[in-house]
Order: C-alpha cells, then sequence, then structure tokens
C-alpha cells in the first residue's frame, strides 16, 4: 500500500474517533464588562475528548471607555472562537482555560464629548468615525460547577479603531455567569 493511502486510511480513523466520542453541549451566558456595558449570548461546545474542545459564541457586548470629558459605547455583535482545556478538580467540578481569536462587527454606539452626543461608528459631521471590524484575541478561564458556569475574560484587540498610527484598539475585561444545557 502506498504511503498516500496508508494517510487517508489514517486520517479517515482519527475523524471517526474524534467523531465517536465528541459531544455537542449548549450555554447561554450574561456578563458585566469591566469598564463600560455588559455581554449577553449563547455558544455551543464541541467537545473532542475529556479535556480538549472548541467553544464558538455569539454575543452582544457593550464596550466602551471614559476619559474626561469623553465617553465611548460601542455595541458589538460578536462571535469568539475558543479552544478550551477543562481539568477536573472534584465531582462535577472543572476548571476551564480557553484561548482563540474573536471577530466583532459594531452595530451601534455614541461617543459624548462634553454634553454632545455623537454616533460611534460611520462617517460624517455628526459622526466619531470608528471602524465597524474589530478583531482580537480572547482568553478567559472558567470554573464550572455541575451546569453552572463562573468566567472571567478577557480581549485584546488587534484591529485598529480608526485610521492612523496612534488609533486606539479595543481592550475589555468581563465577569459572566452562564448555565450549560
Amino acid at each position: 500500500m502506498n504511503d498516500m493511502k496508508k494517510g487517508l486510511i489514517f486520517v479517515l480513523f482519527a475523524l471517526v474517533s474524534i467523531v465517536s466520542y465528541s459531544q455537542i453541549s449548549w450555554n447561554a451566558k450574561v456578563g458585566m464588562n469591566m469598564r463600560i456595558g455588559f455581554n449577553v449570548g449563547v455558544g455551543m461546545e464541541y467537545q473532542f475528548s475529556d479535556m480538549w474542545s472548541i467553544q464558538p459564541s455569539l454575543m452582544f457586548t457593550q464596550k466602551g471607555a471614559k476619559q474626561d470629558e469623553v465617553k465611548m459605547n460601542p455595541m458589538y455583535l460578536e462571535i469568539p472562537v475558543l479552544a478550551a482545556a477543562r481539568f477536573a478538580i472534584a465531582d462535577n467540578q472543572n476548571i476551564v482555560v480557553k484561548a482563540g481569536p474573536y471577530f466583532a462587527f459594531g452595530i451601534a454606539g455614541k461617543c459624548k464629548i462634553g454634553d454632545e452626543k455623537i454616533d460611534f461608528f460611520g462617517d460624517g459631521d455628526d459622526q466619531f468615525g470608528a471602524k465597524r471590524f474589530d478583531a482580537g484575541l480572547g482568553v478567559g478561564v472558567a470554573y464550572e460547577i455541575n451546569k453552572f458556569f463562573i468566567d472571567l475574560s478577557g480581549e485584546f484587540g488587534l484591529a485598529k479603531l480608526a485610521d492612523g498610527d496612534g488609533a486606539p484598539k479595543n481592550m475589555n475585561f468581563s465577569i459572566g455567569v452562564g448555565y450549560k444545557f
């Protein structure tokens, strides 16, 4: 048998092994962002083994910043896709460490400068001009008790919010609670 056929048989065997073990579960989560705002969403977990899984989610999150007279509160639809490692610490209790990319699209938001409010996204005289697309790296740790979990996470944006050398990037930290069903 040539090497290509051996490789194909190995890949098929590996896929059958993964699919035969894999478990899909769903969850709902709500949390508070550390600076301004909140987040809420649903996610799924595709478990490859007792330890390894992938956790894609769809989140609605309100990010923001406040400095002197300027207050910003953009809202995003966000899709984090995190790889997770689960460590059992007691019966039905786990610590989950996760990391991976996130992608987000700005859907609304205001920027308040003094007493004047303008739109956060878009161009124009009455708009702040931030870019709608955001992407970066998400990291987190969760403590699971049966079907409930407490989640601490951080996001480090890699996309600039505007054009220019000194343009800011999103950075967000949150704490949340959730339920797996």
